[in-house]
């Protein structure tokens, strides 16, 4: 497919008539690129749509409200929507947007289920469609106006191609028949419901290093924690780039109380000490200032008991996987991730029709374990 020059979409006119142009196409290939590197929280910068009649639109999700037109589009069965790893692409479109999505197909999925370890888009291009996509443009900023040639060149090549790439691993997939496996597993992913964002109060538990804070490190953690995240919002950048998670630990290890002690503290450049040295000090103090009764302490977690006929269930499943995917020519933790082999385990299907009602285990893996791995449960 030819490149063509990029047709940018800014008004809701223009949308809507986006929208009426993608109406009967057999496919529309999609791409986003959102910033999460430059910006906090991370924002929807570009929606990139090419269909299979060859025509490519640059979407700005910046210049416009809402991008109810294109909901039709993807809501439509008969229009094919390609996406490369839709993970993060559905996850902007049904937060931000509300869409709603059928007759998905993911390449990179694809690419699992034909067995492919270089699942990057770039590396399946070359070796696909011997088309060089060119240099990563991944870390630039693109909320910026205007994007350069170069970066409309990298956004549209994500989607230029996609089209035939699909085309090419369906017939590999029909070929060996694994093309409803690969529709089931599209399905469940365009279907996948996103649980609302929740602002975790005890995300600073987890940063490396903490287990070495007593209580009173903790509440300073807390309070630093706190107000790095303040100061990410306020000044819309990623709270890495205020001040690194091992700082953050290691000002609350050592508490300086001054901009000179400050400057000890590895990470607390010049440069960061005279922009947030004073509320980064401030912190502190608020959480030597707390009183004993509201430091947080560490809820200790027991290494959960499982029993020895689970845990033989499991090694059993193991071993069937390891055989099985080496069979295949398939990644053993995509063939049968642990969760399932965790929840098998815990409460063994008794028939072919409870293990296919497994959540998350799908018609295609049911159809491989078959009667053997309820036997092998079973015996274990």
């Amino acid at each position: 497919m030819s490149p063509q020059p990029p047709v940018w979409i800014r008004t809701p006119q223009d949308l809507t008539l986006l929208a009426a142009s993608l109406e009967g196409a057999a496919a529309v290939a999609i791409d986003t690129e959102a910033d999460s590197l430059h910006h906090y929280p991370g924002k929807l910068c570009l929606v990139q749509l090419a269909s299979d009649r060859g025509a490519a639109h640059l979407v700005d999700p910046l210049a416009l409200a809402d991008l109810a037109p294109l909901a039709s589009v993807f809501a439509d069965p008969g229009v094919v929507k390609i996406f490369h790893a839709a993970d993060n692409d559905l996850a902007y479109l049904k937060r931000l947007y509300g869409f709603s999505v059928v007759s998905l197909f993911d390449t990179s999925l694809a690419a699992r289920f034909l067995g492919l370890t270089a699942l990057g888009l770039d590396e399946m291009l070359r070796a696909h469609l011997g088309v060089d996509p060119g240099k990563s443009r991944q870390k630039d900023d693109w909320s910026r106006r205007p994007l350069s040639a170069e970066q409309e060149t990298y956004a549209l090549n994500d989607v230029l191609h996609l089209v035939p790439l699909s085309a090419r691993l369906r017939d590999e997939l029909r070929a060996v028949g694994r093309e409803a496996w690969l529709e089931e597993e599209c399905g469940a992913l365009a279907a996948l419901a996103l649980p609302p964002k929740i602002t975790d109060p005890d995300a600073y538990l987890r940063l490396k290093g903490t287990k070495d804070l007593d209580p009173r490190g903790l509440g300073v953690l807390r309070e630093l924690h706190r107000e790095r995240e303040r100061l990410a919002l306020e000044l819309d950048r990623p709270p890495f780039m205020i001040v690194g998670h091992e700082t953050l630990v290691a000002l609350a290890a050592r508490r300086p109380g001054d901009a000179a002690a400050l400057r000890e503290i590895p990470g607390c450049s010049d440069k960061v000490v005279r922009r947030f040295g004073p509320a980064l000090l401030a912190a502190i103090a608020r959480g030597l200032a707390l009183p004993d009764e509201d430091l947080p302490e560490r809820a200790r977690q027991p290494r959960p008991w499982v029993p020895a006929v689970v845990r033989r269930r499991a090694g059993a499943l193991r071993g069937w996987r390891a055989e099985a995917a080496k069979r295949l020519g398939l990644d053993p933790g995509f063939l049968l991730p642990q969760r399932l082999i965790d929840r098998l385990a815990a409460e063994p299907p008794a028939d072919q029709a409870v293990l296919v009602a497994v959540e998350g285990l799908r018609r295609w893996r049911a159809s491989l374990m078959g009667e053997a791995v309820l036997t092998l449960l079973r015996s274990a």
